[in-house]
Parts: C-alpha cells; structure tokens; sequence
C-alpha cells in the first residue's frame, strides 16, 4: 500500500529518513490492531456501562423529578381542599354564631319584657294599694270635715260615731253618684 504512494528505496540507495521501515508498518499495523481489539474488550464496555449508568441516574433523577412534582401537585391539592373545608367550617361556625346571638338576644328581649311586665304589674299593685289607702285616709278626712260642717250647719253635735258613718257614707255615695253622672255625659258627647 504504502509502496504505491510513495516509492521505497530501491537497492543502493539510502533509504528516505522520512519514511519508516516495512516492518515498523506491518509492527504498528499490528499494535494498532491490537490495541483496537483491547480498548474494544476493556475499555468501551467500561465507558457503555458508564454512560448507562449516567443515563439511568439521570432518567431516575427526571423520574424521581416526576414523582417529587405528582407529591407537590397531590399535596397542593391536599391543602386545596382543607383549605376549602376550613373556610366552610369557619362559615358555619360564624352561621351558628349568629343564629345563637339572634337567639340570645330574642331570650333577652323576652326576659326584659318579661321583666318590665313583672315590674309594671308590681307598680300597678303599689298604685292601687297606694289609691286605696289615700280613699281611706281622704275618707276619713272629708269625713271628720263633713260631720264638724254638717255639725255647724245643723246647729247640733254631731258626736255619735254611727250617726257620723251614716251622714258620710251617704254624702260619699252622692259624690260618687254625681261623679259616675258626670263622666258617662262625658262619654257619650
């Protein structure tokens, strides 16, 4: 091969310093050969299992990748849906919150009412003790005052209790009759 392309020296003469000797050739042919088969057999497997390993721990690392992002994504929605589920909860819970106040404050206005109906009956009962006392102490009075005035009228004592009871309950019953008169006139115009 190599005689075709450049010319090999022939007998007598020197040999070309540039160009190496057949056997160192057929030597290196040999070597290369060699060493191709050996990188071949030891070598190329090595940097195979090598670049498959790479490529196994970087498809894990995607896969893994993956799998931590499906985690994230799951729990995100996770905490989606207990964040949705607190927020009703915490509707609810102001709901109920409000219906209890609406109640407490209908229980109060029903106690105050209740209240103000005990302490309005309460008066009411005062009143009409307080009434019933002032017509017994004015009956008393406009009684003493009428006997002493019919007394003086008259011209005669009038110091007998039965007949004083008498002249005032009749004077009495004609002051209520002329009362009773004048507020049915008033009524009916």
């Amino acid at each position: 091969m190599l005689t075709m392309v450049l010319p090999l020296a022939t007998e007598g003469e020197q040999p070309n310093p540039l160009l190496p000797h057949t056997a160192e050739i057929i030597f290196g042919f040999v070597f290369l050969v060699l060493l191709a088969i050996a990188f071949a057999k030891f070598f190329v497997p090595r940097f195979e299992k090598a670049y498959a390993d790479r490529t196994a721990a970087i498809e894990g690392g995607m896969d893994a990748a993956k799998q931590a992002q499906a985690e994230a994504k799951a729990a995100l929605d996770k905490y989606n849906a207990q964040l949705a589920e607190a927020r009703q909860e915490a509707a609810k819970i102001r709901e109920d919150a409000r219906e209890q106040g609406a109640q407490i404050i209908a229980e109060m206005r029903e106690q105050a009412n209740a209240e103000s109906e005990r302490i309005v009956t309460h008066a009411r009962t005062q009143i009409d003790a307080e009434r019933a006392q002032a017509v017994a102490s004015l009956r008393a009075e406009v009684g003493t005052m009428a006997t002493t005035l019919a007394g003086r009228i008259v011209g005669e004592s009038l110091e007998d209790e039965a007949r004083q009871r008498r002249i005032v309950e009749r004077f009495l019953a004609d002051l209520e009759a002329s009362e009773s008169a004048r507020q049915a006139v008033g009524t009916d115009g």
